[in-house]
This record gives C-alpha cells, sequence and structure tokens, in this order.
C-alpha cells in the first residue's frame, strides 16, 4: 500500500490494522511525515514538530504490537496537538511572541489521557495569537490558509488542526471550543469538531474552575472516527470542578442511529445571528434533502436575542482571568483581540455578571425545553463563506456591521452559552465551492446521540456527491507556491515546519 493509500483510510481502520499485525506503526509515522513536509508549504498547518521523537515512539509502539497483548484504543496513531496546549519537551508558544521559547515540563490533561491511549504526540497545530479569534495566524508561526483555496483562511482557532486533517497529514488531531473554535475551523476545511459538555473532557488548566465556557474536545475526517477519540479523552478527574464520570464504551463503537425516526429542529439563524444569504440558501438546500429522510423536519423558533451581549460579558470574564496580569506587565505581548477582551471586561460592572449568568441560564433552558420536541437541532456553523487570511475577521455580514471581532460568531457562541454539545458536520460545498458544515447539537451531556445522529447524516450524504463530504486537491497543494504569509526568523526553542514560521511582520 502507498503512503497516499495509506493516508486515505480513516484512523479507526489504521488501528484495526496495526492491531491485526498488518500495519507497522513506523510505516505509518514515516507516512505522515512525508505527507507534513509535501503539503505543509501550502498550507502552513503545522507549527513545531517532533519528529525524531514521534519516530522512536513509534519503534517502540512497533514493538508492543509484536509482543502480543492488549494494545490501548489509539495504540500507534499520530495525533497534532493545537498549539495552545501544553506539550511535555515540545514547543508550546500559543502563537505568542512571549512564548515563543517555553517548552512545558508536561503534557495538559488531555494530551497526557490522549498519550496514554497510545496516540503518538508528532506536531503541534497552528492558532490565533493565544486562541483569539477564528483566524487562524499569529505573530510567531504565521497564517495558515484552507486547504481548498490557501489564500482564504481556515477558520479557527483550531484552523491548523483541521487544514492538517482535510490534508491527511495527520489522522487525529485536537482542539479547544469557545465560541466555536472547534465547529467552525471544522466546517470550513471540511472535516468534524466536536464541542462536548463541559466537563466530560477534563480540563486541568483552565483558570476558572466552574466556569463552562471553554471545552477541549476532539477533530478528526469522519464521525466515527471522532467517537474513537472522544471515547479514549473521557472520564473523572477530580483536579478539574466540572469533571464527570463516563464510560468511553458507550461512545465507541459507534452505530448510527434510525434517520427515519429522528425528529429533527432546525434553524437558520436563532432568530439573531447574521447569516450571508448565501449560505441561507445552501442551507435551506441541506434541510430539504435531509427533511424526506427524517420523522419529522421543522422549523423550530429559539428567541437568542440575549446572546451577544450574554457572551460579551462571560468571554470578557474568561479572558481577565486568563490574561489580566500580562496585559498590565507586558500588555505589548498581547494581539489586539486578547486586548480587546481585558479592556472589555474594565467597564462590566457585578451587576452586569449576575444579568449575563442570568440570561445564559434562560438561553441553557430555552435549548432543553427544545429538545423536548426534538431529537437533535440543525443549523449553519458558519455565517458565510471563507474569507481572505489577510482580513483579521468579517467586519460585515448581510450589510450589518460586527460589533466587535467575534460577533461574526454567533452561530456557534449561543450554542456554547446553552452548554450543550455540539458538531460541525461536513454536508457538501457552499456556493463559493468551498465546505459547508452542519451544525448538530445534542440535549445536554448527549454525546451517544449526538454522535449516533450525525453518523446517520454523514451516512445519507455519503450517497450524494453534492452532500458527501469534499475533499481537496493534493496534487494542486503540492505544486503551489504559496502567497506571502509572513516575513519569517525561525523561532528559537523548536522546530518549524513548512514555508511560514517565525515572526508575522506582513500581513
Amino acid at each position: 500500500m502507498t503512503h497516499d493509500e495509506l493516508l486515505k483510510l480513516p484512523a479507526r481502520r489504521l488501528r484495526a490494522l496495526i492491531g491485526a499485525r498488518r500495519l507497522s506503526p513506523v510505516e505509518l509515522m514515516d507516512a505522515c511525515i512525508s505527507r507534513i513536509e509535501a503539503i505543509n508549504p501550502a498550507v502552513n498547518a503545522i507549527a513545531a514538530t517532533d519528529f525524531e521523537r514521534a519516530r522512536a515512539s513509534a519503534v517502540h509502539a512497533e514493538r508492543q504490537v509484536m509482543r502480543g497483548g492488549p494494545l490501548p484504543p489509539l495504540h500507534g496513531l499520530p495525533l497534532g496537538v493545537k498549539d495552545l496546549q501544553d506539550t511535555e519537551g515540545l514547543l508550546s508558544t500559543s502563537g505568542n511572541i512571549a512564548l515563543r521559547n517555553h517548552v512545558p515540563k508536561a503534557d495538559n490533561s488531555l494530551v497526557a489521557r490522549l498519550r496514554a491511549a497510545g496516540a503518538i504526540v508528532t506536531a503541534k497545530t497552528n492558532v490565533p495569537d493565544m486562541g483569539a479569534g477564528a483566524n487562524t495566524r499569529n505573530p510567531v508561526w504565521g497564517a495558515t490558509g484552507n486547504p481548498f483555496d490557501p489564500s482564504l483562511n481556515a477558520g479557527g482557532s483550531s484552523g491548523g488542526s483541521a487544514a492538517a486533517l482535510a490534508t491527511g497529514m495527520l489522522p487525529l488531531c485536537t482542539g479547544s471550543d469557545t465560541g466555536g473554535s472547534l465547529r467552525i475551523p471544522a466546517a470550513l476545511c471540511g472535516v468534524v469538531g466536536l464541542r462536548p459538555s463541559p466537563g466530560l473532557i477534563a480540563n486541568r488548566s483552565r483558570p476558572l474552575g466552574w466556569s463552562a465556557i471553554s471545552v477541549l474536545g476532539p477533530m478528526a475526517r469522519d464521525v466515527a472516527d471522532t467517537a474513537m477519540m472522544l471515547a479514549a479523552c473521557v472520564g473523572l478527574d477530580t483536579h478539574d470542578a466540572l469533571s464527570y464520570d463516563c464510560a468511553g464504551s458507550s461512545l465507541f463503537p459507534l452505530r448510527g442511529a434510525d434517520l427515519s425516526a429522528l425528529r429533527i429542529g432546525f434553524t437558520e439563524d436563532f432568530g439573531s445571528c447574521a447569516v450571508d444569504p448565501g449560505i441561507r440558501r445552501v442551507f435551506r438546500q441541506r434541510i430539504a434533502a435531509i427533511a424526506p429522510w427524517a420523522a419529522r423536519c421543522e422549523p423550530l423558533g429559539l428567541d437568542m436575542s440575549e446572546a451577544d451581549e450574554t457572551f460579551d460579558v462571560i468571554r470578557a470574564e474568561s479572558f481577565v482571568a486568563a490574561f489580566a496580569e500580562t496585559y498590565r506587565k507586558a500588555p505589548d505581548t498581547l494581539g489586539p483581540n486578547v486586548r480587546a477582551n481585558v479592556e472589555l471586561a474594565a467597564e462590566i460592572t457585578l451587576a452586569d455578571r449576575a444579568a449575563a449568568h442570568l440570561a445564559q441560564t434562560r438561553i441553557a433552558r430555552r435549548f432543553a425545553r427544545a429538545f423536548d420536541d426534538f431529537d437533535l437541532i440543525l443549523a449553519p456553523t458558519t455565517p458565510l463563506s471563507p474569507f481572505p487570511w489577510t482580513r483579521l475577521y468579517a467586519d460585515e455580514i448581510d450589510g450589518q456591521p460586527m460589533r466587535n471581532y467575534y460577533q461574526w460568531l454567533a452561530l456557534c457562541y449561543v450554542v456554547t452559552l446553552s452548554t450543550h454539545p455540539a458538531l460541525a458536520l461536513p454536508c457538501g460545498r457552499d456556493e463559493q465551492g468551498m465546505p459547508f458544515g452542519l451544525q448538530v447539537i445534542a440535549p445536554m451531556r448527549g454525546e451517544a446521540r449526538l454522535l449516533a445522529g450525525a453518523l446517520a447524516l454523514e451516512e445519507a450524504f455519503a450517497g450524494d456527491s453534492t452532500l458527501a463530504r469534499p475533499l481537496p486537491d493534493l496534487a494542486a497543494l503540492r505544486e503551489a507556491r504559496p502567497e506571502l504569509r509572513a516575513i519569517v526568523t525561525h523561532p528559537p526553542g523548536g522546530q518549524a515546519a513548512g514555508a511560514a514560521g517565525g515572526t508575522l511582520s506582513a500581513v
């Protein structure tokens, strides 16, 4: 089997071949490294790499296979780790100039669980500066381009992970999500990103231990691979106040739901979000295709008019917790998006904070009531097609100016506020020929229902070329001469991968 043939296989199939001694973890690692070296110059998805240790780990994994005995669930699978997440002994910059030399002494809790499950940390994936924003560009590694058109943005903040998955550089990648950072890049790059219920995946790094706004989560190329990765991540951690116990066996192996029995509610905009007319048209076409398959597929009235101000306050609160000290001592090391959040918090009162948490409670209860009548809720994931990465954020949608750099993410952050699990599911292309992603939402702590329903939809989409997951043109990416993303200097303390890496001084 050639490397290209190997990298077309889903992660669960690769794991099965490894377990059956039909695939060497070393061969798989070499295939991934070769793909990174060939494709990453066009998209700049990969930040620091750990190829030497990854190859050594693959050799060790092969020896374990040959010795026989039980193997962990992700044994031998190469893993990309979002650069916001600490990796022991591997440069972890968060895309921030003050962290250019930061080499952690320990993994974060998610990475530690994935290593214990047999995954091999191979590389870090690119992010916006400190993860602030949904356009993956920063002053350390430069900008990540969309695999379907590298001049356009890959979304964020897990943009490097999404682009790496879409191009087959890695079979599994990590992500995190506050206002859509797993779902948006997955939708824009044509892969799957899952925002789980808060606490399902433990997060010891969260500054506000009881805050449900930010979560860690898995990304993969399809629903079943995402479920396999999620199952390896879950479990109680007494160091995370929100963590709760969950058996991975309840999530994987995965069986699709009976699509003909599903009650589906849908909304184009949650009653308040700005959405481009072209995205509305594509979403209506998708709903028209899905409706005959389901038991019910009906419009859903949800009043989310409180969401914008609520998210402003709760997001600003989390940014103050994480960055206030840096803002006081070294504000120049923070990007404009991070500073904007911290500065917004200075104007927020205790009364504002109480009002925001009351509003979030009302939003969560409205969603909960909707699930009395529906099994799943469908919405668009993003309000517009990918725009050029040189544009920091979408400042206008359908003639409506955005109030700040993140309001264009409202389709996702209304769901964040509800604390319900949600998944971005590839569903063909939009009118610009770019990937289109459905946002699939399930009841609170309903990951099993979410994954089963998403798998049923994915299997139905596979039979229709207009609905199936789109694939980027790898041949074109191999030959691409990428536009200047940055005037760069090699970042000290880490190994760069690809064309861009270093200081972003021209965007």
